[in-house]
């Protein structure tokens, strides 16, 4: 990689993971801080204002992708992102349930991870482009991990809306970032949206992806509505101290997860390590069902899960640049970020209306059966060993 396509490649991972990391920030510890709030003992709104942001995503990713087109990479992410902390802010200084929901539902009208991702492909060639989707999932798996560490330690010291004003903030410096570290994006040449957008819709292997990145996301909203609560009835520890038993998960999750990320893109075994990864997942939910009965067994799970998570979240945007066509790379970006973020509503949405209709073990079981199902389309799937692009698969 020349020192341009590496410079373009670490500082958009950063801005990815300066938004990303306001949104894991919340997950676990909102469940608790709802508690306080009128109305906040609903599960079914405590998972509406988790998913909302997802909501918004839904509807305004390809929107924003196709404004990128036409507009230019950078002015639209930074329009984004200057919504995303007005989102932050309503949130911080709201005084119920519906208050965050609608600052989320502001957040998630910053729909910028296609166009973010449709800037990398741009500044980088196509063959070191697998390499920097790589570092954009691994730095969301990685922001991940580090919130679950420091969330509760954040939460104990500047509380809810400490936490939401502080994404906000986190967001307008990454708009430093897009501006002033990441390098100009080229002109683009337009092309035929339609078209595009026709042809990876009818890709058989990406549509095998973009189920994995919903179902993922959808497992990842819907676990948090209910492990703050599961640490604290069956784990014994406060919300202040869930970090006792995040950090040493999260730890011993990187030892895993950095070995099986060098098999897979190094030692040509991304089908194995892809696939152990949904099973992995799939195992975490039947644990968490019906095996998750004290502290000790809290942690297995939670550390399979975060192994599991990161691993997924680094090779599914590298998957996707292997596989969209070259002239559609736009296009299979917008849908899959799209679907990501359908995943982030339902798995809030639907999580907190199963746990509240028919309990925890509901919410697990049907999380279990989206990762068998998703599994069954992985063992199908066709993955290349290098990082060249497919000619399409159509179903």
């Amino acid at each position: 990689m020349s020192p341009a396509e590496k410079r373009a490649g670490i500082s958009l991972a950063a801005v990815f993971a300066l938004r990303m990391l306001g949104l894991f920030l919340i997950l676990p510890v909102f469940s608790v801080y709802a508690k306080q709030l009128p109305s906040g003992n609903d599960l079914s709104l405590v998972g509406f204002a988790l998913g909302a942001y997802g909501l918004t995503q839904t509807f305004l990713q390809i929107a924003y992708g196709a404004a990128s087109d036409r507009f230019g990479r950078k002015p639209v992410i930074v329009f984004g992102l200057l919504l995303f902390a007005a989102g932050s802010f309503v949130a911080a200084s709201s005084h119920d349930i519906y208050g965050i929901i609608a600052g989320r539902v502001l957040q998630g009208a910053g729909a910028i991870s296609a166009a973010v991702t449709a800037l990398a492909a741009d500044l980088t060639r196509d063959r070191h482009l697998t390499k920097v989707m790589a570092m954009i999932g691994s730095s969301i798996g990685l922001v991940f991990a580090f919130s679950m560490v420091g969330a509760p330690l954040l939460y104990a010291t500047i509380g809810m809306p400490g936490i939401f004003a502080m994404t906000g903030v986190l967001s307008l410096l990454a708009i430093f970032v897009v501006l002033k570290i990441v390098p100009a994006a080229p002109a683009i040449p337009r092309q035929p949206a339609w078209a595009s957008f026709s042809e990876v819709l009818r890709h058989r292997q990406l549509l095998r992806l973009n189920f994995g990145v919903f179902t993922l996301h959808l497992i990842q909203t819907a676990m948090w509505i209910l492990v703050p609560s599961a640490l604290i009835n069956s784990g014994g520890l406060a919300a202040g101290e869930h970090w006792k038993l995040y950090l040493p998960a999260v730890l011993c999750s990187f030892v895993v997860m950095v070995p099986a990320i060098i098999a897979a893109e190094r030692h040509g075994r991304m089908r194995q390590v892809f696939n152990g990864a949904i099973g992995l997942l799939l195992a975490v939910q039947f644990g968490f069902a019906f095996l998750a009965d004290g502290r000790y067994t809290v942690f297995l799970w939670l550390t399979l899960f975060f192994v599991a998570f990161n691993i997924l979240e680094a090779t599914q945007p590298s998957l996707i640049s292997r596989f969209a066509p070259p002239h559609a790379k736009g296009a299979a970006l917008g849908i899959y970020n799209t679907t990501q973020s359908l995943g982030l509503f339902i798995g809030g949405a639907l999580g907190g209306t199963l746990a509240k209709q028919a309990g925890p073990a509901a919410v697990w079981l049907s999380c279990a059966g989206l990762a068998l199902v998703w599994l069954g389309l992985g063992w199908t799937m066709t993955i290349p060993a290098s990082g060249r692009n497919q000619p399409a698969a159509h179903l």
